[in-house]
């Protein structure tokens, strides 16, 4: 750890941001290297090129919390039990990472809890999880609010981090029979002090809630509603913004549900996604949004007409949108990068690789985007990064074509247990 801390401080020493990189129209490819197993995911792309989120081991049936540095992975270890992730883009630029961790404690409630669907079916309930920080080598766990489990999102250059965490009252309204939920949990920010730990206010009648990212300027956005499966669904009624100590109601694309925000950046511009027909009560149907306070909510659509959902994942400083756009059932999904009003597939922006984008997960203020790839020769899912080329203005996206590798049903699969569905979850 000690010397990955060195490697760290490097790079924030050595890290001069340009801002040519905006606007280039296309990108190089490379895939990120694993910690041995067939799975891996780059979830965050801080300014300094710091890459982080999960790689799988040998056998896929734990998999650890990883950040890729001058191309190398590093293993951040757990806070004792099989399995760690950092799945929101983290958007520190300081060098700290926040995530989610199990503990190696068995949960007293039998809860599967957030964290469940992020990690490998086999050992994804095994324990309590907590969310934590990781700061220059060390891994330290973060408060609940008197429950068994938490879940730490995004954080800024202000030592503050996002998250949900449990209470100990036993909420109602939680979908106990279908999800396991018992306990009601609240939206949080951590910091700036090691054990500093605040409650946000929710939506009137509301019951529970997650904070999801935070910007420098201290905006956090999340989604609030009722206890439910605490994974999106009617937890997610309201998409909402905090800041000044109040909570706004961010509106919707037309749904009752799945209103979430994933992303916001320093001009407090926010990507997320939210369902799009009221008819579909709490059926997965979203599509892809970008929030600003003089637009609102717009409907970023999906990249195909054949798609059915979109999800926005990350934003950066000149409102570059990255996500992932998906047909029915997430049989088949493309990464968009989403511009000027434009959603573009970004295999079609690509050179030197012949593998598939399936999800862009995160994009910096300097263009370079990441996220998950299918290897076209072996099928793993591997992080990969996408940086801009210069000196690209003669390429066009039809001088690509869209490579054609089938999508894993081990991926399908993953996407609708991060999401708490199953197939008749979701509209035809």
């Amino acid at each position: 750890m000690r010397s990955l801390s060195c490697m760290v401080i490097a790079a924030l020493c050595l890290a001069a941001p340009s801002m040519a990189a905006w606007g280039q129209s296309h990108y190089s490819v490379s895939p990120l290297p694993t910690l041995g197993g067939t799975f891996s995911s780059g979830n965050s792309i801080d300014d300094l090129g710091l890459v982080s989120g999960v790689s799988n081991f040998p056998g896929d049936t734990y998999g650890h919390a990883a950040l890729w540095l001058n191309g190398s992975v590093h293993d951040l270890g757990t806070l004792g039990g099989l399995n760690s992730d950092i799945q929101w883009p983290v958007k520190s630029n300081t060098g700290v990472l926040a995530g989610i961790a199990q503990t190696g404690k068995p949960d007293p409630l039998g809860e599967s809890w957030s964290c469940a669907g992020f990690f490998p079916a086999a050992t994804g309930a095994s324990s309590t999880c907590l969310g934590f920080v990781w700061t220059w080598g060390h891994m330290r766990a973060l408060p609940t609010l008197g429950g068994n489990n938490g879940f730490a999102a995004g954080a800024n250059d202000l030592g503050q981090v996002t998250g949900w965490a449990e209470n100990a009252f036993h909420d109602p309204t939680c979908d106990t029979a279908n999800s396991g939920q018992v306990l009601q949990f609240r939206p949080v920010i951590w910091g700036p002090g090691p054990n500093q730990v605040r409650e946000l206010p929710l939506e009137a009648g509301d019951t529970s809630g997650a904070a999801t990212a935070i910007n420098d300027r201290g905006q956090a956005v999340g989604i609030s509603g009722i206890c439910d499966q605490a994974v999106g669904r009617y937890t997610a009624r309201h998409a909402v913004l905090w800041q000044r100590g109040t909570v706004i109601d961010l509106g919707n694309l037309g749904g009752v549900a799945w209103h979430t925000p994933m992303a916001i950046n320093l001009q407090g511009h926010v990507a997320g996604f939210s369902n799009v027909s009221a008819s579909d009560g709490g059926t997965l149907h979203e599509h892809a949004f970008l929030w600003t306070p003089g637009s609102g909510m717009q409907d970023l659509g999906t990249l195909y007409p054949d798609d059915v959902h979109s999800q926005a994942t990350g934003i950066n400083a000149r409102d570059q949108v990255v996500g992932l756009s998906c047909t029915a059932h997430f049989a088949s999904c493309h990464a968009f990068l989403w511009q000027n009003g434009a959603m573009t597939d970004l295999n079609a922006l690509m050179t030197g690789y012949d593998g598939l984008m399936a999800q862009a997960l995160d994009i910096n203020d300097e263009g370079v985007i990441t996220g998950l790839a299918v290897d076209a020769a072996s099928g793993k899912q591997v992080a990969f990064v996408a940086r801009p080329v210069n000196g690209g203005s003669g390429y066009h996206s039809s001088a690509r074509t869209i490579p054609d590798v089938a999508m894993p049903d081990a991926m399908r699969t993953q996407l609708l247990r991060r999401l708490k569905l199953d197939r008749a979850s979701l509209v035809p």
